[in-house]
């Protein structure tokens, strides 16, 4: 019997958090429409996102442009030419809108402490939130330990800037 269980939760926000002046740069570039020819040039041979191997860049790339193909072009623009409060707010919606798993636990985790004035994070919250996903969607449980670890790291990372 072929399994049919549609993913809920994904790991690639494990390639990076907000990444703001990266994403200001993959902002400029879908702005100026670039085909993948113009992909190509800015992200491996310029390598304008400043990574050390072309991989590390188109990764970074792929998660940045995954994020801002989901809003519209007057968000990539407040990305490219607003101040910084504004572009972090705007990465974090298109972060929040990418991933399931960020949106969650910020709608679980921090509306809880919100409302109870609980102002740290703790690695039980991380653990209690991830077997609760876990009940949601099976497929988590195939994550290795060091992926949950990144995804701790990077997920934690978002909220603080």
């Amino acid at each position: 019997m072929k399994n049919t269980h549609t993913p809920i939760y994904n790991a690639e926000i494990v390639a990076g958090s907000l990444l703001v002046m990266e994403s200001r740069k993959i902002a400029r570039l879908l702005l100026g429409n670039a085909g993948p020819d113009d992909w190509h040039q800015a992200i491996v041979i310029d390598n304008v996102l400043q990574k050390r191997t072309p991989s590390s860049a188109k990764r970074q790339a792929r998660l940045i442009k995954n994020r801002l193909s989901l809003m519209k072009p007057e968000l990539w623009d407040l990305i490219v030419q607003g101040p910084s409060d504004i572009t972090v707010q705007a990465l974090l919606a298109a972060a929040i809108k990418h991933s399931s798993l960020l949106g969650d636990f910020m709608d679980t985790v921090i509306r809880q402490h919100w409302r109870t004035f609980s102002p740290k994070l703790s690695d039980k919250d991380w653990k209690e939130f991830m077997e609760t996903c876990g009940q949601v969607d099976p497929g988590i449980e195939q994550w290795t330990p060091s992926t949950r670890a990144k995804l701790k790291q990077v997920i934690f990372r978002i909220l603080a800037e």
